[in-house]
């Protein structure tokens, strides 16, 4: 798998890969957070390619201190090929490329097979609560 950022002919295919991995919500616009990823160089959406086909995509970024990632994904078609571990090894090269250290993600607690890929890569559980608040007045999502 060769790992790219992505251009913007990948973003139909990037969005599509996120839907059928389950990870696009009702209430975040996918093609728009692609967008903000790449407004600057704080953050970024890279691709894993094999051959033309987009395969993996993880959204990369930080906050000058912490790294974070969202919109890990695999092609269905394509798991148990240690995929996610690679597309997750150049998400954690971005980061340490631009000098950030530590790398934070979030799993919903539900997601049991996800959190077992993570610990599978070294991450470990940390004990915090997450606070959530639409600055739209929306109410609260899952």
């Amino acid at each position: 798998m060769k790992v790219t950022p992505l251009v913007d002919a990948d973003i139909p295919a990037v969005v599509d890969l996120w839907q059928r991995c389950n990870l696009a919500r009702p209430w975040n616009d996918s093609a728009a957070d692609i967008a903000l990823a790449r407004r600057d160089e704080n953050s970024d959406v890279l691709v894993g390619r094999d051959g033309d086909a987009i395969v993996a995509s993880v959204l990369v970024g930080h906050d000058g201190h912490r790294g974070w990632v969202y919109y890990v994904a695999v092609d269905p078609d394509h798991q148990g090929k240690d995929l996610g571990r690679g597309i997750m090894q150049a998400a954690e090269g971005w980061l340490r490329a631009k000098g950030i250290e530590k790398l934070m993600l979030l799993v919903r607690s539900d997601n049991t097979k996800v959190q077992k890929f993570y610990e599978q890569l070294g991450y470990a559980e940390q004990d915090r609560v997450i606070y959530a608040k639409w600055l739209d007045g929306r109410p609260a999502t899952p």
